[in-house]
């Protein structure tokens, strides 16, 4: 069941959505009535669409074009999930990406880019940021347009037994991203070879543990540069970097700016940035 909670209405709208759903409910078919780009902010859950199957854990966007059926289960985790869906006119569309070419319906893997995208849009979305809303989420829709063709898809045959395996340990990365972790634990904490956990991780996330790993401190340190007052140095050491300079050179790669000009942009300075294609984390 999910509740949704409308946050604005119009040409570009936002919702939050609220699912409890959880392994013992029986997943249903729906259809995409907008177009829509959604970030997962907790939890996880399963989409089946246009023929694929797509695991989501925090991070990772859905993609929804109108008309196009999906179904969503949740057998991995009790609990359900929150996403925070931008949905967009036929106008405001053909505006950003005038062939339709990112309107893919299915998912996307965690990008830090639209990591800390997702953060910023989370913090106007609670008041955080004095930015429009409207504005804030043309602003994510039009990154992710920028992102999407970038993302090759993996094509490694997975269980869904290993998927739930994968799930759980993303999950726990999702967690803790401040705690530093390696292949071999992460592969032993899944009773797989290292090299078997790469592959199924890879396969179900779309990024590598240790990407994934990285990702989740950016877009933790993109919420803490917005909504806290803490130092920088600071942050970077709370997410998990042990010097700054390293930390530096990662934000100012996932998001085009430094920490600090992203906090201005934060507290005032409306400015758009521009993300490079080929940035990765």
């Amino acid at each position: 069941m999910a509740e949704v909670q409308t946050l604005l209405r119009g040409p570009v709208s936002v919702a939050r959505y609220r699912c409890t759903s959880g392994p013992s409910d029986t997943p249903y078919w729906e259809q995409y009535g907008s177009w829509s780009v959604a970030s997962v902010r907790q939890g996880s859950f399963g989409c089946l669409c246009r023929g694929r199957r797509h695991e989501l854990v925090p991070g990772s966007l859905l993609v929804g074009r109108p008309g196009d059926e999906y179904c969503c289960s949740h057998e991995h985790l009790a609990g359900g999930d929150v996403c925070l869906s931008v949905h967009l006119s036929d106008d405001q569309v053909d505006e950003i990406d005038p062939r339709r070419r990112a309107w893919v319906s299915g998912a996307l893997p965690p990008l830090a880019e639209m990591m800390a995208a997702g953060e910023w849009l989370s913090a106007t979305a609670d008041g955080d940021d004095d930015l429009g809303l409207d504005e804030a989420g043309l602003m994510f829709a039009a990154r992710f347009v920028q992102m999407s063709g970038a993302v090759p898809a993996p094509r490694v045959g997975v269980s869904a037994r290993e998927r739930a395996r994968v799930v759980e340990s993303a999950l726990r990365i999702a967690a803790q991203p401040q705690t530093e972790v390696n292949l071999q634990q992460l592969a032993r904490e899944a009773c797989w070879s290292p090299f078997h956990y790469l592959r199924r991780f890879s396969a179900v996330v779309g990024t590598t543990p240790h990407q994934y790993l990285v990702r989740c401190r950016i877009g933790r340190a993109a919420q803490l540069l917005v909504t806290s007052q803490q130092a920088v140095t600071d942050i970077a050491l709370d997410v998990g970097y042990g010097d700054l300079s390293n930390f530096v050179r990662s934000f100012r790669r996932a998001t085009g700016m430094s920490p600090r000009a992203w906090r201005r942009r934060g507290q005032g300075q409306r400015k758009i940035c521009q993300v490079p294609r080929n940035a990765s984390t």
